[in-house]
């Protein structure tokens, strides 16, 4: 007797076809971004291992060590620990940031699945490198601070590459929301990669980097095989990005207020090429004219790229220093060990996944991306004061602070890295040239690293003057990225009082 049709497969026989590819694409990129990010964390959970509190150990071995050190790792066995830690990251940081400016403008021009599917190998390759400097027993600095340097550089394919591909398969309808869920990647691979180094953090932390290597290198060669980058390559319809009654906002980010299920590429009654949808077959159709990749220049004056990209900037100093010091400052001000502290660090990550889909949900019901990032930025900065206060008062405390602080600063990181990137990247004055994704990502991404590479770096040299100063530059930063938004927020909010008289005006008449 033959069994029924199993229920998974006749739910994917009742999608439509375009739907099936959109979440293959979705499920893919999702899983490259996650193994980017958790192959990333292992250095903030291992340097609580690198300089430890060796007199908890009991009494030194080796009679001619420093007792206080002896069970630190050379070069990190000196008072300047926190400094080397700092140059750590900032190699890694600074290498991102500069590598990131020309990857997206290599996005554009090469195939996406090769240009990704080799960034992670590489990826994969140098993060190993670095763990095995543990097993052949490797204390010469700068050892690290190259595979750090290469590391940085080779990362630098996945963002471009990534938003690109969602970006080509989804209109912007409900682009915050889906790009919000799907943004959950970066605090998924956060915790992934904390739990997978704290397996080996005390024992060999060289495992701590080698297995996320294998698994970034891994899923790239997943992607080798089965990412589409266009629904034109699979005969699927292209998303409509944007309709005649779009009405732009501050930023140059369109709304769409009128039929917001337009802009979906499986509903939409026209392509972008204005073909109807029906036309396209089920084989592969190549485009009548491949459009221009567009320039550097061309691309920062796009309305909008350049006010959330200093917004980034910001914004990305405060999370990449929680990033890189939060497991080292619990370790300090609340006494964990190492893996509890990278446990209890992933609760930063918890509630960045919160925050990413609440401001992408807000921001589509409201049209608003800039009033969205500001109300969070201004929440945050208070909550960043309470969260050194009294956040290690209790384990209660520590938990809902954590979780809170990282939905506020997560949030507008996740809004403008997502779906602000693919507005701007799609934006109507490209008049339908979506060749400008990778580039507007690369620009946005890469102002917001130079960020990502101060945070760490300016919490290495402020830390030894007290955890307080530290929380201080991260409250400061927070502000300053709110009020860089300011012009795109007034704009959006004369929007809606002009689209309400207007409302108004019909309703009188």
């Amino acid at each position: 007797m033959r069994a029924a049709l199993a229920p998974g497969v006749r739910l994917l026989r009742a999608l439509p076809r375009d739907s099936r590819y959109q979440g293959l694409t979705l499920v893919l990129t999702f899983l490259c971004y996650t193994s980017y990010h958790l192959s990333r964390k292992p250095i903030s959970i291992v340097k609580s291992q690198l300089h430890p509190n060796c007199s908890a150990l009991g009494p030194n071995p080796h009679n001619d060590s420093n007792s206080s050190t002896w069970c630190s790792w050379a070069p990190f066995d000196g008072d300047n620990y926190k400094e080397l830690f700092g140059a750590l990251d900032n190699a890694f940081l600074v290498a991102y940031a500069i590598g990131m400016f020309i990857s997206g403008i290599f996005g554009e021009r090469l195939p996406l699945r090769y240009y990704l599917s080799g960034g992670m190998v590489l990826s994969g390759l140098f993060t190993a490198l670095f763990g095995l400097g543990y097993f052949w027993d490797i204390h010469v600095l700068w050892y690290f601070i190259v595979v750090q340097v290469c590391n940085g550089l080779v990362q630098t394919t996945g963002w471009p590459s990534v938003v690109a591909c969602v970006g080509n398969w989804f209109g912007k309808g409900k682009r915050g929301l889906i790009m919000g869920i799907w943004n959950s990647h970066t605090s998924v691979g956060n915790i992934l990669g904390s739990l997978i180094a704290g397996v080996w953090v005390s024992s060999a932390w060289g495992l701590s980097f080698i297995v996320p290597g294998i698994i970034i290198a891994a899923v790239g060669i997943i992607c080798f095989f089965f990412l589409v980058e266009y629904p034109e390559d699979v005969g699927c319809s292209p998303p409509l990005h944007h309709m005649a009654s779009d009405e732009e906002d501050a930023g140059g980010v369109t709304t769409n207020e009128k039929d917001p299920e337009a802009v979906t590429s499986n509903e939409g009654p026209l392509s972008i090429s204005g073909q109807s949808s029906t036309d396209h077959s089920d084989s592969p159709t190549e485009p009548a004219e491949e459009p221009e990749a567009i320039s550097f220049l061309g691309a920062l004056r796009i309305p909008g790229v350049v006010e959330f990209s200093l917004c980034l900037l910001f914004a990305k100093l405060v999370s990449y220093t929680f990033l890189y010091w939060l497991p080292l400052y619990i370790v300090n001000v609340a006494h964990f060990g190492a893996k509890e502290a990278g446990d209890l660090s992933t609760l930063f990550d918890v509630g960045g996944i919160l925050g990413g889909i609440f401001a992408g949900l807000i921001s589509d019901y409201t049209g608003g991306r800039a009033t969205t990032c500001c109300v969070m930025l201004v929440v945050a900065a208070p909550m960043l004061f309470l969260y050194n206060r009294v956040g290690q008062n209790g384990i209660g405390t520590s938990i809902a602070m954590l979780i809170v602080c990282g939905a506020l600063v997560n949030g507008p990181y996740a809004l403008i890295t997502t779906a602000v990137s693919a507005d701007l990247g799609t934006h109507e004055s490209l008049k339908g040239n979506a060749k400008a994704l990778s580039t507007v990502t690369a620009i946005i991404d890469g102002t917001g690293s130079i960020g990502a590479a101060l945070g760490p770096l300016l919490a290495g040299l402020i830390s030894p003057t007290g955890w307080n100063n530290v929380f201080y530059m991260l409250i400061a930063a927070d502000v300053l990225a709110c009020l860089l938004l300011a012009r795109v927020v007034v704009k959006e909010v004369r929007g809606w009082c002009g689209y309400m008289a207007r409302k108004r005006g019909f309703k009188e008449f």
